[in-house]
């Protein structure tokens, strides 16, 4: 198994990595107000759900129920004063956003679907450690965290470690390296100590032939 690692003197521009488009301004504070917003949302909702203990479905049916109320008396001294009546957008979900939605979400499943039939047919040890080793990470850190604590460190993550990264970029890469030399080290040590010794059906039908 050959392991690519980065290249310290390459520098790649982060910006075109994440997509070059409103996301990527987003995540690097090129524009900051949108910045700023996420974050503070972000924040309110973590905190009113996390720290002030509100529930989540009481909070969607009160904002509901005070948007209609809005909407309502809105409408109502529209027609009294002759006023134009609420401008709301077109409240439907056209059929290429749902086709936009159907197509990511295949291409996810799809994939889930290929590595579970790489593991359960194709016998992919390899590819069951990995995926072993990443739901035991996933269910250790759980441990400590609820969902929506990790839902905001998650975007507090990405708000934060794509700007470090652009502006440290040099540095970041050479610590990259040097972890990366280990862990294919480790990786070669394991590979020689344990894998080879486990009896695997390839080594069987290769010492048949």
């Amino acid at each position: 198994m050959s392991m690519v690692g980065p290249n310290p003197s390459r520098r790649i521009s982060v910006h075109q990595a994440l997509g070059g488009g409103q996301v990527a301004d987003l995540l690097l504070w090129n524009k900051w107000y949108g910045g700023v917003v996420t974050l503070t949302s972000a924040t309110s909702f973590w905190y009113l759900f996390e720290r002030a203990g509100y529930n989540f479905l009481s909070f969607v049916a009160n904002v509901l129920l005070l948007l209609v109320l809005i909407i309502f008396f809105w409408a109502k001294s529209a027609s009294l004063l002759n006023r134009p009546l609420p401008p709301l957008p077109d409240l439907e979900i056209s059929e290429e956003t749902v086709s936009v939605v159907a197509d990511e979400l295949r291409l996810w499943v799809n994939f889930v679907l290929s590595i579970a039939r790489d593991i359960a047919i194709g016998r992919n040890f390899k590819l069951f450690l990995q995926v072993a080793l990443g739901l035991w990470i996933v269910s250790f850190i759980g441990s400590f965290f609820n969902f929506l604590t990790l839902v905001y460190i998650g975007i507090l993550l990405s708000l934060s470690a794509p700007l470090v990264y652009d502006k440290y970029q040099d540095h970041i890469n050479e610590k990259l390296c040097v972890a990366h030399r280990y862990v294919q080290m480790q990786y070669r040590m394991l590979n020689e100590n344990v894998l080879r010794k486990l009896p695997l059906p390839l080594n069987k039908e290769k010492k048949m032939q």
